[in-house]
């Protein structure tokens, strides 16, 4: 995960509370938190579970491991009851702390919620936005143009995940996902397109001189196909044109959940694949693959060709994703034809 600011870290005021939070556990033990060093101490204790361990979340939320440590220490004698189980090796949470921990999340979830429903519905987007998209798609069309996002939108803050796994918005706490071909119809999630890709078969010149040029999709069956690995779905690749669809269970000896791997590949002579247009356009450009079965629009499984952002219902009308969307439509557009 690459991140464009600090999110997890606390703020200047939290720093000086945590001070004086210390200072009040060490003098009152078994005294009863206020409701802000309270919180304090939860997001530390939840850092602490997260992290696997005090001197991680020390880290992320820049203070002192002994802090940490006092705070969580202090949760434990106002519980009466143990969160953590501590080793010299490692930490993991009790029965009691898991219970703790996901009613803790629950609290401190809906304290930013409620702060991001208050603050992002201006005209200026401001605050961290959690974004996650596919590897490749994130790296070559994503990463490049960033920094003019940021640029724009001086409050903005970017946290990147790049996963070609279908992300739970929800548990991983991603704002906004970004997915190829996969159209979304769901109460619980906000679907909008915004652009569409074309997917090629490609092979490399020094594999179609050794195993013969593709006439019609019925020929992959006779040949090595390097196929995406979608984990339990689209085994076939489905070829639209000017007759019946053609569906095709396609064979191969290499199966990768990463596009780039299948590409470097198919460059090596290893076999035809089937790639997003934006990944492989430079090769068959340069001549390093070659495009073939053209007048085929071609898909694996059910799959479309659509790029599409979702999010959860309860941020219609965030700034910080409305920017990011309009963002998306703008880089994805189609390049003009060339006069």
């Amino acid at each position: 995960m690459e991140l464009f600011s600090a999110p997890g870290a606390l703020k200047h005021g939290d720093t000086r509370r945590v001070a004086d939070a210390d200072a009040q556990s060490a003098a009152f033990p078994h005294h009863r938190t206020p409701l802000m060093d309270k919180l304090l101490a939860l997001k530390m204790f939840v850092e602490t579970v997260r992290c696997g361990g005090y001197s991680s979340a020390a880290r992320k939320l820049g203070i002192s491991t002994s802090s940490v440590t006092r705070q969580v220490a202090g949760l434990e004698n106002e519980l009466g009851a143990s969160l953590l189980n501590r080793t010299t090796r490692n930490t993991s949470v009790t029965v009691a702390g898991q219970t703790y921990f996901e009613k803790a999340v629950a609290i401190l979830d809906a304290i930013d919620e409620a702060d991001a429903v208050v603050a992002d519905r201006g005209s200026d987007a401001q605050g961290r936005l959690r974004i996650s998209v596919p590897v490749e798609f994130g790296r070559r069309l994503i990463a490049p143009h960033l920094s003019r996002l940021l640029e724009r939108h001086p409050g903005l803050e970017i946290s990147l995940s790049l996963s070609d796994q279908v992300s739970d918005l929800l548990s991983e706490q991603i704002d906004v996902s970004v997915r190829l071909g996969s159209t979304v119809v769901s109460e619980d999630i906000v679907s909008k397109r915004v652009g569409h890709f074309q997917r090629w078969i490609v092979a490399s010149p020094d594999y179609l001189a050794r195993s013969g040029v593709l006439e019609h999709p019925r020929d992959l069956l006779e040949h090595q196909c390097l196929r995406f690995d979608y984990g339990g779905s689209h085994h076939h690749w489905t070829f639209q044109g000017d007759e019946e669809p053609i569906q095709l269970n396609v064979q191969g000896r290499l199966q990768s959940n990463n596009a780039d791997i299948l590409r470097e590949a198919a460059i090596g002579g290893g076999g035809v694949t089937l790639l997003a247009d934006w990944l492989v356009r430079d090769d068959v450009a340069a001549g390093r693959l070659t495009r073939l079965l053209e007048h085929y629009e071609v898909n694996p499984g059910s799959a479309s060709s659509c790029i599409n952002a979702l999010y959860l219902p309860n941020h219609r009308g965030s700034s910080r994703i409305n920017v990011f969307i309009d963002f998306l439509v703008e880089i994805l557009k189609p390049a003009a034809p060339a006069v």
